[in-house]
């Protein structure tokens, strides 16, 4: 087949399926402890039933679907068949209210899911009735059962040709500016994540690699599914589900083989608290960091306690690995590393002109070459594609220094959006949940610095003149915002004020309130 296609499931999984079909894909850990391994060979023969099921059950090549499917083991192979027949997979995190999950199908124009139970049994009519093809992993009423691993359809390979620039990933990402925005991958990403996998991560097929993050989001298409399968090694699959606890992980790194492990800082930061001894991971051996700064003395914690180094990574959901600390490579503690090959990255000052040892933003060069794993759009958004752009530049939206040797030093985001314990949270969304409240007349979500989060959500309310500001009036508007939108998104800080800082066209300056926020010590 000519060289202007290419697919993940047929031309990565499927060879690994004829090479190292005995070579576990994934390492299930269930939630009672015991272990299960998915062969290579079993992997590419589950895909491919996968695929005929879906294809009987409604779903055609371009169609894109819905995929909230947590730690389920049932992720995999769901999206490497949705990737084989050509449909576009859109995977969600789970916390998402029955709003934010109308808004993604409404509009990427989607009419099939694939969920787990408890999120089908919740739906609402109205959303049901945005799907033609409901499938869940469980029995649900009203949705058909898919159950990977019992599956009677045919296990002969039945695939849609892709070429690289085909649509083949969406996702929604956080703005600041209003809902977020949808991401457009071709089937070119997959393929650039072995940058990801080989330069940063520094995995080979003989690892058993541990990512930490939930599926619905793009980290997990870097370091949970497409990073480590270009290299053939093997996924840890954990059952950790709800609120982080730092003894969970601690637990499963003693008693499993895991080589490689990759984590927010905010793992770290809780990790670092606890009573960690030299030896206690006897297979552990490359430790990774992205989704936030990661902290210099964190580092330090974890080199004395572990005697391994974490590096630190940068990215986003538009890119693969742009910028990391590649394994054997000096670190700098609290530098993101330097470009990975084979990229062009540079820090521009305000009239596009790369600088060393000044602030500026952090771009990457698209032209005349378009770089490997670039996103191809946001979907619907021209405008916002345009705003990206500087010249032959593409900006990340946030900013940094680089220094006289290539590191890269993390300063902020150019834009509002907020990142706490790797969540990003576009404060928009926040504030429209605070202002449906009735008590409530304006407000302005912002980061807050928080030793263990790095960050955390802060609205500033403005109530109605009727209205008495109140502890419980605090607690009543969390949990307004919990129930409104994803629950991670809620403020834990609330601060009541007369009014709110504007621009003379009347908009709000959360830059101003930022900055108030960060330069007054944690509360």
């Amino acid at each position: 087949m000519s060289a202007e296609y290419w697919n993940f499931s047929t031309d990565v999984i499927h060879e690994w399926a004829r090479q190292r079909k005995d070579r576990p894909a994934l390492y299930i850990v269930e939630p009672d402890g015991r272990r299960r391994q998915i062969s290579f060979g079993v992997l590419g023969s589950v895909i491919n039933q996968t695929v005929h099921y879906f294809r009987d059950h409604g779903i055609r090549p371009g169609d894109r679907v819905l995929v909230m499917l947590g730690k389920n083991p049932a992720f995999w192979p769901v999206m490497v068949a949705l990737l084989q027949m050509g449909a576009v997979p859109m995977p969600a995190t789970t916390q998402l209210t029955d709003r934010d999950i109308h808004f993604r199908l409404s509009r990427a124009e989607s009419q099939a899911a694939i969920l787990l139970p408890e999120i089908a049994t919740r739906l609402s009519p109205d959303v049901k009735s945005l799907l033609n093809v409901r499938i869940a992993v469980g029995s649900v009423p009203d949705f058909d059962l898919y159950d990977p691993w019992h599956l009677t359809t045919p296990t002969h390979l039945w695939s849609h040709p892709t070429r690289v620039d085909d649509p083949a990933l969406l996702y929604f990402t956080s703005g600041t500016t209003g809902h977020p925005k949808m991401v457009l991958h071709t089937h070119d990403y997959p393929r650039a994540h072995h940058i990801t996998a080989s330069y940063w991560l520094g995995l080979t097929a003989d690892d058993l690699h541990w990512n930490l993050s939930d599926t619905g989001w793009a980290k997990a298409a870097w370091s949970s599914l497409f990073g480590p399968w270009m290299v053939g090694a093997t996924v840890l699959v954990d059952p950790l589900v709800g609120r982080f606890r730092p003894e969970d992980l601690v637990s499963i790194l003693s008693r499993e083989p895991v080589t490689s492990l990759c984590a927010p800082p905010t793992a770290y930061r809780m990790l670092v608290q606890l009573d960690l001894k030299p030896g206690q991971f006897p297979a552990l051996r490359s430790l990774a960091a992205a989704g936030e700064p990661l902290n210099p003395e964190i580092i330090a914690a974890m080199e004395r306690m572990t005697g391994l180094t974490v590096r630190d990574g940068y990215g986003q959901t538009e890119t693969v690995l742009l910028i990391g600390n590649p394994p054997g490579a000096p670190v700098k503690p609290g530098s993101m590393g330097r470009p990975a090959p084979p990229f062009t990255m540079a820090v521009l000052d305000d009239d596009g002109q790369p600088v060393v040892g000044r602030e500026g933003d952090i771009a990457l060069l698209v032209s005349p070459e378009r770089p490997p794993g670039l996103f191809e759009t946001y979907l619907g958004d021209p405008d916002e594609v345009a705003k990206r752009r500087r010249g032959p530049w593409y900006l990340t939206g946030d900013r940094a220094i680089q220094d006289d040797e290539g590191y890269f030093w993390f300063v902020g985001r150019a834009d509002d959006v907020i990142i706490s314990a790797g969540y990003r949270i576009g404060p928009f969304e926040v504030e429209s949940a605070l202002i449906e409240h009735p008590a409530v007349v304006e407000a302005a979500a912002v980061a807050s610095p928080d030793p263990v989060r790095g960050a955390v959500v802060k609205a500033f309310v403005v109530l109605r003149p009727d209205v008495t500001p109140s502890d419980a009036l605090v607690a009543e508007l969390q949990e307004h915002v919990k129930k409104t939108t994803a629950p991670y998104k809620y403020p834990r800080r609330i601060e009541f004020v007369h009014e709110l800082p504007k621009t003379v066209s009347g908009k709000i300056r959360r830059v101003e309130l930022r900055e108030r926020e960060w330069a007054a010590p944690p509360s």
